[in-house]
Protein backbone atom coordinates (compact mmCIF):
# COMPACT_ATOMS: atom_id res chain seq x y z
CA UNK A 1 0.00 0.00 0.00
CA UNK A 2 1.49 3.52 -0.82
CA UNK A 3 0.82 6.69 1.23
CA UNK A 4 -0.96 8.61 -1.06
CA UNK A 5 -3.42 5.28 -1.53
CA UNK A 6 -3.59 4.84 2.69
CA UNK A 7 -4.26 9.02 2.67
CA UNK A 8 -7.06 8.60 0.49
CA UNK A 9 -8.52 5.51 2.70
CA UNK A 10 -8.34 7.62 5.30
CA UNK A 11 -9.59 11.13 4.42
CA UNK A 12 -13.02 8.35 2.73
CA UNK A 13 -13.51 7.18 6.27
CA UNK A 14 -13.10 10.44 8.28
CA UNK A 15 -16.08 11.92 5.83
CA UNK A 16 -18.31 9.11 6.34
CA UNK A 17 -20.43 11.05 9.00
CA UNK A 18 -20.84 14.50 6.80
CA UNK A 19 -24.18 13.11 5.36
CA UNK A 20 -25.22 13.84 8.46
CA UNK A 21 -23.36 16.88 9.84
CA UNK A 22 -20.95 15.21 12.42
CA UNK A 23 -22.96 15.59 15.33
CA UNK A 24 -25.95 13.26 17.06
CA UNK A 25 -29.35 15.51 17.24
CA UNK A 26 -29.52 15.26 20.84
CA UNK A 27 -26.44 16.78 21.65
CA UNK A 28 -27.13 20.30 22.09
CA UNK A 29 -23.53 22.00 22.23
CA UNK A 30 -24.35 24.91 25.35
CA UNK A 31 -26.58 22.17 27.15
CA UNK A 32 -23.56 20.15 27.13
CA UNK A 33 -20.94 23.21 27.63
CA UNK A 34 -23.07 24.09 30.49
CA UNK A 35 -23.41 20.84 31.97
CA UNK A 36 -19.58 19.89 32.00
CA UNK A 37 -18.68 23.34 33.98
CA UNK A 38 -21.30 22.99 36.43
CA UNK A 39 -20.22 19.16 37.24
CA UNK A 40 -16.35 21.22 37.37
CA UNK A 41 -17.35 23.86 39.68
CA UNK A 42 -19.35 21.11 41.43
CA UNK A 43 -16.21 18.65 42.01
CA UNK A 44 -13.85 22.10 42.83
CA UNK A 45 -16.33 23.26 45.84
CA UNK A 46 -15.70 19.45 46.71
CA UNK A 47 -12.35 19.42 46.84
CA UNK A 48 -12.19 22.70 48.16
CA UNK A 49 -14.61 21.39 51.28
CA UNK A 50 -12.27 18.63 51.87
CA UNK A 51 -8.83 20.42 51.70
CA UNK A 52 -9.42 22.84 55.02
CA UNK A 53 -6.10 22.10 56.19
CA UNK A 54 -4.09 24.54 54.19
Amino acid sequence: MSFHSTAAQLVTLAAGGEEHGGNHDSLNPAITGGSALVILLLLLWITTRFNRDR
